[in-house]
């Protein structure tokens, strides 16, 4: 787990933010708190790391319209949503839309924490991703049309032979074109690039 991880927690009630922080800190992880939505947008930047705590049903933007324009700008911190006794259906459409896990209020305090740990090893992990996904689609942009186009095919899984016949060019051609593709991209392998073609068209 990243030592730069911090667990946001958005609440209107001032004693639930005290606690849930309280509880957080005391298993040593790092806790900002914020009384609504808009306070948390405004201290909110694309860089940040961590996991959202975010209660539902709060004034002015709620819970749920709080991790709709989260989505639309591509901040992509994971959500745990936290429910009062009755909003279960508003959880489950907070997990429709992408949060990582609801707890209902009252809530066991392993059951938060061990939610909260597995929230910020998804964030690891995203990130990582995030990061080598960028770095195989700025290595695409160095492909020429003509290669873009022999690599889709040959991910697609057509032979030289296939792909010489489809452009009305040579093989020799093809195998040219093959090799700048795979040198390009960096990749070992067949699976290789197609590992790459999958990775860079994954949202």
């Amino acid at each position: 787990m990243s030592d730069e991880h911090w667990v946001y927690v958005v609440d209107d009630d001032e004693a639930m933010r005290e606690s849930l922080q309280w509880l957080i800190e005391s298993d040593g992880m790092r806790v900002r708190t914020f009384g609504s939505a808009d306070a948390f947008l405004s201290a909110c930047e694309p860089g940040w790391s961590g996991c959202l705590l975010l209660d539902v049903r709060m004034p002015g933007m709620s819970g749920l319209e709080l991790q709709a324009y989260l989505s639309r700008r591509s901040i992509c911190l994971p959500v745990i949503v936290i429910t009062g006794h009755g909003d279960v259906a508003m959880a489950v459409r907070a997990m429709k839309a992408g949060a990582l896990d609801f707890i209902e209020k009252p809530f066991n305090d392993d059951a938060l924490l061990g939610s909260i740990r597995r929230a910020l090893e998804t964030d690891d992990r995203d990130r990582v991703q995030r990061s080598a996904r960028s770095e195989i689609q700025s290595r695409m942009t160095d492909l020429t049309p003509r290669e873009h186009e022999v690599m889709d095919m040959v991910v697609e899984g057509q032979s030289n032979r296939e792909i010489a016949t489809a452009l009305s060019v040579s093989i020799k051609t093809v195998e040219v074109h093959r090799a700048r593709v795979m040198d390009k991209m960096q990749a070992d392998s067949l699976a290789d690039l197609v590992r790459m073609a999958i990775m860079a068209n994954t949202p």
